[in-house]
């Protein structure tokens, strides 16, 4: 309404300067510019705008909809009981916490877990991201802090609700060390500060009482001055989940699906090892398409491998390698599942020479285990099965080829492990004071040690590669049936490899 008052007294005011004889055109030229720059400064956000999504209750997020993140859920809970039993932590003279750090790899959870946070608090939430701070604006950052916990307050208040959340995911765009942002640095650190100082203003008997949850998979960026006590007092580290924890997401993601009878989902948890929660959500999504496309009324265990295939590597391609290109992969990946079957019996589910992606062919593995520690034989092991493809090409075909260049890539990166752990020749090292050059005979030491087995291993064992080699070039594909049945059949030699 007051707006437009006003615009009718502008174009009141310019009328009668028209009709008295006033040359207008300066003042309605300024006027338009005046208006483009307003324009532009609220577009660019300059008036401390920013994008905040804020938590529709409607929709709660609950813990046990969170699956495979026992350890982290338990944690966030015990953390969150400051805010639940305010009035009993207040007389116990207990300080509440400030701020969460939730930690881990992406697609683990983190922002579902901050969610149910909320709920579990009856809290006002707002989301942001640690990249819409920041501006090249001096100033701007700053006052977008200001305003998200100003905004927080406001909205508990006029929901009637004590607590408020505020999430930022990716904080370590906000929150990286100072002095490390090359010229723009002052503006990052003016709005590092203004989180800092805002963080120190929260008290225990405001109002409303805000909590900070945050969320990076780069902890080691994060300025120490955050990490302090105070501030984000507590970090819950937010991991991959385990056996089990695939097992808990897949039956939530499955729960509104029509699953076939020959869908195990154990076995789908068992093959889906380093899967995040988001990966296994797209799995079971990609499962449903599929099945959809096919017009079929129920997800098959087919569909479930087609889509965990298509999670990791990609789409199908369409331009298939020639018949000679064809015959190598399959050595190349026969040699990688033999060698794996034989260091590890039951550890290859699939094999295929169906090109995805950037992959002409690929042995799906499927740990028995999801370990914490490794033992130098195991790393050794893994050495073998990765160097046994190019070891296939040249028993098979005579010559090696570019095929195996990421497999080389994490025979090394293996290899440096052995060394960095302290379980090679070298004893405890540091990879900081050990010259480059005894790194790099080492690791060459290490991997001619273990090529030779693994070449050792497949030449005992070459009745039982040339098998799989001709199924995998008939069927393009071998389950872990298959490897079985060619083992059994050819009585394979599973200590060839000592």
């Amino acid at each position: 309404m007051i707006k437009e008052i006003l615009l009718g007294m502008v174009m009141a005011v310019l009328i009668f300067l028209t009709v008295i004889g006033y040359n207008v055109l300066p003042i309605i030229l300024l006027f338009i510019i005046g208006g483009l720059c307003y324009f532009t400064i609220v577009q660019k956000g300059l008036l401390g705008g920013m994008s905040m999504n804020q938590y529709n209750p409607d929709n709660k997020v609950l813990f046990s909809d969170v699956g495979g993140q026992e350890v982290a859920k338990n944690e966030l809970r015990e953390a969150l009981e400051f805010i639940v039993k305010a009035d009993r932590i207040k007389k116990m003279g207990i300080r509440p916490l400030k701020g969460i750090l939730l930690t881990g790899p992406p697609g683990t959870g983190k922002t579902l877990l901050a969610k149910a946070a909320s709920t579990y608090t009856s809290s006002v939430f707002l989301a942001t991201s640690g990249s819409e701070f920041i501006e090249m604006y001096a100033g701007v950052g700053a006052q977008r802090v200001r305003n998200l916990f100003k905004k927080a307050r406001e909205t508990a208040s006029k929901e009637n609700k004590g607590n408020s959340i505020i999430f930022i995911d990716e904080i370590e765009v906000l929150g990286g060390k100072r002095g490390t942002h090359g010229s723009s640095h002052m503006e990052y650190d003016q709005t590092l500060n203004q989180l800092l100082v805002e963080m120190d203003g929260l008290k225990t008997d405001d109002k409303v009482r805000t909590l900070v949850i945050a969320a990076t998979n780069r902890v080691d960026l994060l300025d120490p001055a955050l990490l302090r006590p105070g501030r984000f007092d507590r970090q819950v580290k937010v991991d991959l989940p385990d056996k089990k924890g695939r097992l808990e997401i897949l039956r939530i993601h499955t729960k509104n699906k029509p699953l076939a009878k020959d869908v195990n989902l154990e076995t789908i948890a068992k093959e889906t090892f380093g899967f995040s929660g988001a990966h296994l959500e797209s799995a079971t999504n990609e499962a449903a398409i599929l099945a959809f496309r096919e017009g079929e009324k129920e997800i098959a265990l087919n569909h479930f491998r087609e889509a965990v295939d298509k999670v990791m590597l990609g789409e199908k391609l369409n331009s298939k390698p020639t018949d000679k290109e064809l015959y190598r992969v399959a050595v190349h990946e026969s040699g990688h599942a033999l060698a794996s079957e034989l260091l590890n019996p039951g550890s290859v589910s699939h094999v295929t020479i169906t090109s995805r992606g950037n992959a002409l062919g690929y042995t799906r593995h499927n740990p028995k285990d999801d370990p914490y520690l490794y033992t130098k034989e195991y790393i050794e092991s893994q050495i073998k099965i990765c160097l046994a493809g190019s070891i296939a090409e040249e028993i098979m075909i005579g010559n090696k080829s570019t095929g195996a260049t990421n497999d080389f890539k994490q025979a090394v990166k293996l290899s440096k492990q052995i060394i960095l752990s302290g379980l090679s020749e070298l004893g405890v090292v540091s990879e900081d004071d050990l010259p480059k050059g005894s790194m790099h005979e080492e690791i060459r030491e290490i991997i001619q040690v273990q090529e030779k087995a693994a070449s050792g291993l497949l030449t005992k064992n070459i009745d039982a590669l040339k098998k799989m080699i001709d199924l995998l070039q008939k069927n393009e594909s071998l389950s872990a049936k298959d490897l079985g049945k060619i083992l059994y059949a050819n009585k394979c030699a599973k200590n060839a490899a000592s």
